[in-house]
């Protein structure tokens, strides 16, 4: 079967399905006037995808991993594996930006490496990009375990889990226009945060708090690496994964942005002042703040862990330091944490509608809520409660290995599929001016991606290697990959199926071309229904 087949059968038999309470038709308006296609709600505005973009999955992890990061690779070695990765991050966005202008579903680019270079690609891609968001929400559950530490050891962590997932599930189903109206007051929010955290840091290095000015003393003694050296960078490679991780998100968004070829690009931009402003900056402030040997800081042998920004105000002289923080980190969560429901729900919705997953992870409500996605992927952040027994430090650790290793495969295949979708374009005899967003430096920014992330995959095990064979950290390490190959050649085998060739691919299906603007005759013809509707019902 190859891919336009498996893609034609798919929306057949969505088009076939009835309307009732749970399962909504593919194509409609919602109660508040807002387009349903293919069963999801497009309510995401511009300013929503902005906020996401530059900061709607910076989490409460970066407050702690950015001392995980020192104390693994040092100052130095931190900073080149985050600005590394963030260029990557740069080339990948860049790759979405053109695939998802022009093709804006839910499905993303899981769904185009169906169509552009195999079927069995996009399940094995589809599954890891599932599982990479269930492992970031259980880090998430993990990290407010963290954080509740701080101020009490007297609730079990798994109290504070549960009762955080209770929460989060009633908010998660309350739809993708809360979900963006949230994601904009809370990224907001914490982007100010984050720089309270820079002027913080400022303050505590030149003296302005605590009295004593530290400079760049901390890079030249404990020094520049950590004691690890070279072991510990594989670990921080995965870490960097792990928190860039989401940016990706914006392609997924496309399938329910009310405007993506306007919205999509601008909010594009944002990816680069978020890689640095956000991620590289609180590495290199809390790296001259704090020692990479301090013992508080979070590492895979602590049951717990304090961010460098806690550890540095409270040496400063002020003991209720990790007040202020912990506040930070617990807002920071708020959003992180409905990032994750709402990615990984998607992802397994897309995965139901081709055929890929069972079909009941399909169903969306008549306002495009997909409940049933939503509830299990939930449910299965509850791994987080290992911490209980193993220690928050590492869980941490596993968390990180298992996402850093899925991102990698992840971003990897994004190139790919660019690159066979531009090849397929040209081939097709399409012009290159009809793109509305063209990715810059193609070919040699999908080529870097695609180079990078498996060089990165594969080495990221690297210290379990050194010092002796450590089968645990060995298969947390690598479990991810070996997984993708079997997920492969099972639908390669059981579907039968093989790479697309280049003239048969489908550039037409899913390009919604109605979505254009706002004047679009669509539109204008669901704005005249809609106030008709309003009308009659008064």
């Amino acid at each position: 079967m190859d891919s336009i087949n498996e893609k034609n059968v798919a929306t057949d038999s969505e088009l076939d399905r009835t309307t009732d309470e749970v399962d909504a038709p593919t194509h409609g308006v919602a109660s508040n006037g807002n387009i349903i296609d293919d069963g999801l709600q497009r309510g995401l505005k511009g300013r929503h995808l902005q906020m996401i973009a530059l900061g709607g999955v910076v989490g409460p992890g970066i407050w702690y991993g950015s001392g995980f990061a020192l104390n693994n690779s040092g100052p130095v070695g931190a900073l080149l594996c985050f600005v590394i990765i963030g260029i990557d991050v740069y080339f990948v966005m860049q790759s979405l930006g053109e695939m998802s202008t022009l093709f804006p579903s839910p499905g993303a680019f899981v769904e185009m490496a169906g169509r552009f270079v195999d079927p069995a690609l996009a399940f094995a891609l589809g599954w890891n990009y599932w599982y990479l968001w269930v492992t970031n929400l259980a880090g998430e559950y993990n990290n407010l375990s963290l954080a509740m530490s701080f101020w009490t050891n007297k609730i079990p962590t798994y109290g504070v889990i549960l009762v955080a997932w209770a929460i989060f599930q009633c908010t998660s189903l309350l739809g993708v226009v809360t979900y963006g109206e949230m994601e904009f007051w809370l990224a907001s929010w914490k982007f100010l945060c984050v720089l309270c955290g820079f002027l913080i840091a400022i303050l505590i290095n030149t003296g302005a708090i605590g009295g004593d000015y530290i400079g760049f003393r901390y890079w030249k003694d404990p020094g520049p690496f950590a004691h690890d050296g070279i072991q510990g960078f594989g670990q921080t490679f995965l870490l960097a994964a792990l928190f860039y991780s989401g940016t990706e998100m914006l392609a997924v968004t496309a399938g329910e942005s009310a405007n993506p070829k306007r919205d999509l690009p601008r909010a594009i931009k944002q990816t680069f002042w978020r890689v640095v402003i956000v991620f590289v900056g609180l590495l290199f402030f809390s790296s001259i703040i704090v020692p990479s040997t301090a013992p508080d800081l979070l590492s895979a042998k602590t049951k717990s862990g304090r961010s460098p920004f806690t550890i540095a105000l409270v040496q400063a002289g002020w003991p209720g330091a990790g007040q202020l923080i912990n506040v930070f980190i617990i807002t920071a969560l708020l959003s992180s944490v409905n990032s994750c429901i709402y990615i990984c729900s998607r992802a397994l919705v897309s995965l139901a509608k081709l055929g890929r997953a069972p079909a009941i992870f399909a169903k969306t409500t008549k306002n495009g809520v997909p409940v049933y996605a939503v509830v299990f992927s939930n449910f299965l952040g509850l791994i987080a409660m290992l911490n209980y027994s193993a220690g928050t430090g590492q869980v941490f650790t596993y968390l990180v290995d298992i996402s850093g290793a899925a991102t990698f495969i992840t971003w990897g295949f994004i190139g790919v599929t660019h690159i066979r979708m531009r090849k397929a374009y040209v081939a097709q005899g399409y012009s290159l001016n009809d793109l509305s967003f063209q990715a810059l430096w193609y070919p040699y920014g999908a080529w870097f991606i695609v180079v990078i992330n498996f060089f990165l995959v594969v080495i990221s095990g690297y210290k379990a290697l050194l010092s002796g064979f450590h089968a645990v950290d060995f298969v947390f390490n690598y479990i991810v990959l070996v997984i993708f190959v079997l997920l492969y050649l099972f639908w390669r085998v059981f579907k039968k199926t093989k790479m697309v060739k280049l003239l048969e691919i489908d550039l037409v299906s899913g390009r919604r071309e109605y979505l254009r603007g706002p004047d679009s005759l669509l539109e204008k013809k669901v704005g005249l229904l809609t106030k008709f509707k309003r009308f009659l019902l008064g």
